[in-house]
């Protein structure tokens, strides 16, 4: 990706180093935060969320550090700051066309755990965004999962895992996050979020030209890699389509192939 030259967004918090603290629940998992919580759910034959509730009253303290800006030095924050200020000027543009105001949200990064305002959360439950408090949160540590467990590697690979945690921001700025607990809502609220991500690359490569040859396949290799069907096969050996909260891997790559090709997000949300 030609990111070099992007901006920078003020709406990221360095709150890496601030404390551990126990597993807990609450927090609205994005499509890509299921490393852990895939198997554990699994394991418990329950969706995920009904997993981290069942956690909530467990939880242990967070010790918490006064947000910071991250290093100028540090590459990684600056990729995911300059990819956090695209999708600001994507949305802030695509609202606009429809004559809102939006509202971009904070993001996280952390190490270890994170008190949020959906709770204590770990690393091992992935990227997820908080409705609560509107902020996405992130531990850098994913993207080397998604690189070298999963077999995603890639800096676009890295945006979409970004993108698609925006695009539960969206959904939640037009009242379109949640929507029920069941498994199929689960899995239409993600596959929204992976199209809102396609829309969002899309509409940064039409204004800034910041997609490389090869971006597109690791955008869909990331898709692919943390659908439902593969994450159980990998856990568990075999495939329970009934427990699907995110979509398979054809559902995703599809979803995020429909926001790449769509000119504007009613595409991904149905609107004219």
């Amino acid at each position: 990706m030609r990111m070099d030259d992007e901006r920078e967004s003020r709406n990221l918090e360095d709150r890496r180093g601030a404390g551990r603290g126990g597993f807990g629940g609450g927090a609205r998992i994005g499509g890509l935060g299921l490393v852990a919580v895939v198997v554990i759910s699994l394991l418990l034959g329950v969706d995920p969320g009904v997993v981290l509730s069942m956690l909530e009253t467990g939880q242990a303290p967070v010790t918490q550090q006064a947000a910071q800006a991250p290093p100028r030095d540090d590459p990684a924050a600056r990729f995911v700051s300059r990819v956090l200020a695209s999708t600001e000027d994507v949305w802030s543009a695509e609202f606009a066309r429809h004559s809102q105001r939006y509202e971009p949200p904070r993001l996280v990064l952390f190490s270890g755990a994170v008190q949020s305002g959906c709770g204590v959360a770990q690393s091992a439950m992935g990227p997820f965004y908080c409705p609560s408090d509107r902020r996405v949160y992130l531990d850098l540590a994913f993207f080397r999962d998604l690189a070298q467990r999963m077999g995603a590697p890639g800096d676009f690979a890295q945006a979409y895992v970004i993108a698609h945690e925006v695009g539960h921001h969206v959904q939640n700025l037009l009242g379109r996050l949640g929507g029920g607990r069941d498994n199929a809502a689960s899995v239409r609220t993600e596959l929204q979020a992976d199209c809102l991500a396609g829309f969002w690359a899309r509409q940064a490569h039409e204004t800034r030209r910041i997609l490389e040859q090869g971006d597109i396949e690791e955008g869909l290799a990331a898709a692919a890699a943390v659908g439902d069907d593969r994450l159980q096969q990998q856990a568990r050996g075999h495939v329970a389509p009934e427990s699907f909260t995110h979509g398979s891997s054809a559902q995703r790559v599809r979803a995020l192939k429909i926001g790449l090709a769509g000119p504007d997000s009613g595409a991904c949300l149905g609107r004219g």
